[in-house]
């Protein structure tokens, strides 16, 4: 099995609460520990910034909070590649190249930029009053996040999913222009990760200030929990496990042998507060531990510095050559390279090639040219360009054993010889 690159980030813009520790931290945690995966994990300080203008102290406090969360929730920096977006000038450089192949109107899709907007339209406002242009932009950064480590999958929640499209249609662009350069992400759905109900019974978010912070002080954990909003049935009347905020917490963090016995408690009317006490000692139980490695690392501020720094060197001997060989695509060449550069193209055997691209019709299509440009093989249009990359991918693998399968989305423009032999330049080698 093929190594797997992972790329995950969280934006530097607040305190991890216990939402954010189940439904990120903890699976991600988690997933970085399994076999035949490459893992990279970032602190999306860059991405702060559309938040949290003219408020560094907060950006500066979050980022070393999130990252002091991560490292005492289990990650590992030895194991992964651990780094603070800001110290990846290659990641900028990157963007640039990224905007200057991406369409207006692809942008102009954004759901975050389309709220916005419809939000000053309700209002009677100009449509882009208080849309700052790194709001606009915020899809070509992220893109730039994926593909400089050309990540094979990136976990996002289902509010995200449109900007891994984007990201996908962005290196299609850039391919499509510069050749084959970067991989196309897939999206990974985490179906199962919870949503967790905050103080009040609503989603838990720093919107709604009903959050409860991961690693607060144990009284003050015990305090936030004894508050958390209840109905009035009194102790021994009958209550409903279904829509309760308090249950629901608890299911997060227990077995199903806990979350049974709670569920029956609540059958036989147990008093809320004796309820929300077992919810504090089982969140106690499992954030203990890590709320004194957090404390630790919270007092030593110069260690996780030096981590990020490392981990930086590591994502860096990537980003570095990668970037070199990009802008060396885009034309951004030293000057006395130019004759050589001619020798060089004088010499060299021109081989076929594959093109994905997208068409003004919205589908996805690719042609594969021979070493001269001419049209060997055109496919008809396809809904998503992951399906086309798997078409291509197929082709390559296969060669011409892989046209019948493939034969309703395909026009042949060539003779079978130089078609066969064309796709016979990208099947791997056999030993014999």
């Amino acid at each position: 099995m093929s190594l797997q690159r992972v790329l995950t980030g969280i934006t530097t813009s607040g305190t991890p609460h216990l939402g954010n520790y189940v439904g990120a931290i903890r699976p991600t945690v988690r997933a970085s520990r399994q076999p035949d995966t490459q893992n990279f994990y970032f602190l999306a300080d860059y991405h702060a910034l559309i938040k949290t203008g003219g408020d560094p102290a907060r950006v500066q406090r979050s980022t070393l909070e999130i990252a002091a969360t991560w490292l005492a929730c289990g990650l590992d920096p030895e194991r992964v590649t651990f780094y603070r977006q800001s110290d990846i000038p290659e990641i900028p450089e990157l963007t640039w190249f990224l905007t200057c192949v991406t369409g207006k109107g692809l942008l102009n899709r954004a759901h975050a930029y389309k709220a916005a907007v419809d939000r000053n339209t309700a209002a009677a406002e100009e449509p882009d009053a208080g849309v700052t242009a790194g709001l606009f932009m915020y899809p070509v950064l992220m893109a730039a996040d994926i593909l400089m480590f050309n990540a094979h999958q990136v976990p996002v929640g289902r509010d995200q999913i449109q900007h891994i499209e984007m990201a996908r249609d962005i290196a299609s662009s850039f391919n499509h222009l510069y050749g084959e350069h970067f991989t196309l992400p897939d999206v990974v759905i985490e179906e199962h990760v919870a949503t967790l109900p905050g103080l009040d019974g609503r989603k838990m978010s720093k919107s709604y200030d009903n959050t409860i912070p991961l690693f607060a002080p144990k009284d003050q954990l015990r305090k936030l929990i004894m508050g958390i909003v209840t109905d009035s049935r009194a102790p021994g009347e009958p209550k409903d496990t279904e829509g309760s905020a308090l249950f629901q917490l608890f299911q997060a963090f227990a077995s199903a042998e806990e979350t049974d016995d709670l569920a029956l408690a609540y059958a036989g009317g147990i008093a809320w507060g004796d309820a929300k006490q077992r919810l504090f000692e089982r969140l106690d139980q499992e954030i203990a531990p890590m709320r004194v490695v957090y404390e630790e690392l919270m007092r030593d501020p110069a260690q996780i510095e030096k981590t990020l720094k490392k981990g930086a060197e590591k994502a860096r001997a990537i980003a570095t050559p990668f970037t070199a060989r990009l802008r060396h695509a885009v034309g951004l060449r030293p000057l006395d390279s130019l004759a050589t550069a001619k020798a060089a193209k004088a010499g060299k055997i021109a081989a076929p090639s594959f093109k994905q691209y997208r068409e003004s019709d919205g589908m996805f299509y690719f042609k594969l040219l021979d070493a001269k440009g001419q049209l060997l093989l055109q496919s008809t249009g396809f809904s998503n360009p992951k399906d086309a990359a798997q078409a291509i991918a197929r082709l390559q693998q296969q060669g011409a054993a892989g046209l019948p399968e493939l034969a309703g989305q395909l026009v042949q423009r060539s003779g079978d010889d130089a078609l066969a032999t064309a796709l016979a330049h990208f099947t791997p080698a056999t030993d014999t």
